[in-house]
């Protein structure tokens, strides 16, 4: 299909607004937490595990928009697989900054060396499988074993960090259990997607309450701050 006689659906312009808000919303959040954080680092890190989101799913999800108003073609395909790629290291490293979150917002709880091992080692592997060729990140088919490696190191990774969350629990008067529950959301529609979307389409729509537990530990941030 000729790129000009392309005619947006209405899921995909609906998919295009809601990407483009959630990139928005990220900005914005990050904006504030620099802003207001005054030399506080636990929003300092706030403001980073921020922008690290919304930096790394831009890269995949702005050629999505564009995808959405224009069509798809060869140039779009290959910047949505590299895009795919960044954003999975990205998350990776979200959760790495989201342990660092926790300790600052609990001074009074240490991370357990176990748990600061779990995160680290399972995110430095799943780094490394990312970054290998052989994901064929730019493909229609990609690479369902590496796939699965992948993000079965990454659960791990994420339950390191709701290890922290439920050790802390309600500490304070935080009420950040809310953070497990954000945790497990995002992997349980994630995962899925991952696996299954390019057999399964229909699976993708999953990744939108996987994107709404991501604005909802973000605003968690915020309802600190303020």
């Amino acid at each position: 299909m000729r790129e000009e006689k392309y005619q947006p659906k209405m899921p995909d312009i609906m998919e295009a607004i809601f990407d483009a808000g959630y990139l928005i919303f990220d900005l914005v959040a990050a904006i504030l937490f620099f802003t207001y954080a005054k030399g506080n680092t636990l929003f300092i890190l706030y403001g980073i595990l921020t922008l690290t989101l919304c930096g790394g799913d831009a890269f995949h999800l702005v050629p999505r928009i564009i995808r959405a108003a224009r069509g798809t073609n060869d140039r779009i395909k290959k910047q949505l697989g590299i895009g795919l790629q960044i954003s999975s290291i990205t998350m990776t490293v979200f959760y790495i900054i989201l342990m660092y979150v926790w300790k600052d917002t609990f001074p009074d709880f240490n991370i357990p060396a176990a748990v600061k091992a779990m995160v680290w080692i399972s995110a430095i592997i799943r780094i490394a499988v990312c970054l290998l060729p052989q994901n064929n990140w730019c493909t229609e088919d990609g690479n369902l074993k590496l796939s699965i490696i992948r993000n079965a190191v990454f659960a791990v990774t994420g339950i390191g960090v709701i290890i922290l969350y439920a050790i802390s629990g309600n500490a304070n008067g935080y009420h950040m259990t809310r953070m497990v529950a954000a945790i497990i959301i995002s992997f349980g529609c994630y995962l899925p997607v991952t696996l299954f979307s390019k057999t399964k389409p229909k699976v993708g729509l999953l990744m939108i309450p996987k994107t709404c537990a991501y604005m909802w530990i973000i605003a968690m941030g915020l309802q600190l701050l303020f």
